[in-house]
């Protein structure tokens, strides 16, 4: 897999990235996500497990991860990670994002599994703990899910903090989230401090069910800014978990498409996103091994323009695609 930069970064990633959303807590909404971790939730074996699925993202190329403080222990898996297979820091990418604490208690049910908070305080501190965490292999650090809601992009003790972060050679990064991802990325990219853009990079949701973001993450990249795409598989909509009866003309259709291409739905969805070249980095969900590879198929399929012309067809409203995905129930 070859490197490419991350905009003008001046960072390098790997078209596929790993997002260990799924890997660092026993809960998370991904369908299916129970079965991923065999029900295995202490936590010597699911650090085990995290670190099966690094080593063969490693051995496959991919050499872009991406973790946040309310990942459970993902920051703290992906570091002893680093350092136990002595990986150099040049030879790697690593982002987080801080703004989430995570609330669970290592538990899948638990009243809320994180809490939002973009104040100065919570960045300081989960600053401090992700470099325990991270240390030097840390060159991103992202705002976790940036609305204009949650006042983080006129909070101006934050934004002069990572502007400090930033003259210390950290990259800052946003990840954006619900219907307003439009309204918030172009919010984030007139933001200057002492006369330049603070934010280097953007990490969104842009899949075959919610497009909405393309335009302008297409003008934030001819700017200069990183992008890095999640939830190109919607959470486990745009695969075989899926058996909602309201999506099943929209799945035969995808496994039409992917029949006819030769691959599988995981790797449909994410060549689909693969394909826009404004995307730096696709990451990757996969909590198993299976996945990882079904995943990694996507870097092989010949897209046409049938398979752009039929699955253009299945793009839902960004209302109705953000209300569905507040209904996928931790597991």
């Amino acid at each position: 897999m070859n490197l490419r930069p991350l905009g003008t970064t001046g960072l390098s990633v790997t078209p596929i990235g790993l997002g260990l959303a799924a890997l660092g807590r026993p809960g998370y909404v991904n369908l299916g996500h129970a079965e991923d971790l065999s029900h295995n939730y202490d936590v010597s074996a699911m650090q085990a497990h995290t670190h099966a699925m690094l080593d063969a993202a490693w051995q496959a190329g991919i050499r872009y991860f991406d973790v946040a403080r309310s990942y459970g222990r993902a920051e703290e898996f992906l570091g002893n990670w680093l350092r136990g297979r002595a990986i150099h820091v040049g030879d790697v990418t690593v982002g987080s994002k801080w703004g989430y604490t995570y609330t669970a208690g290592w538990q899948v049910e638990a009243e809320h599994h994180e809490i939002k908070e973009h104040t100065l305080p919570i960045l300081q501190r989960q600053w401090a703990e992700t470099q325990a965490n991270l240390g030097d292999y840390l060159q991103l650090y992202q705002i976790h899910s940036a609305t204009p809601e949650s006042g983080v992009l006129t909070n101006h003790e934050v934004l002069h903090e990572l502007a400090h972060l930033k003259n210390r050679g950290l990259k800052i990064g946003l990840t954006l989230s619900g219907s307003d991802q439009v309204k918030t990325l172009r919010m984030a990219m007139a933001i200057r401090i002492e006369g330049l853009r603070l934010f280097d990079c953007v990490q969104a949701t842009y899949n075959l069910l919610e497009t909405s973001a393309g335009s302008v993450l297409q003008e934030a990249h001819a700017a200069g800014m990183g992008v890095i795409i999640k939830e190109a598989l919607a959470n486990g909509r745009l695969t075989p978990r899926n058996h909602d009866t309201e999506f099943a003309d929209t799945m035969r259709q995808l496994k039409q498409q992917a029949n006819r291409l030769n691959t599988t739905l995981d790797g449909l969805a994410l060549a689909a996103v693969l394909r826009q070249s404004w995307a730096d980095v696709v990451l990757s969900g996969a909590a198993t091994l299976e996945h990882l590879r079904a995943n990694l198929k996507a870097l092989e399929v010949r897209w046409d323009e049938e398979a752009t012309s039929e699955l253009g067809k299945i793009t839902e409203p960004p209302s109705i695609y953000w209300k569905r995905r507040k209904t996928l129930r931790w597991n």
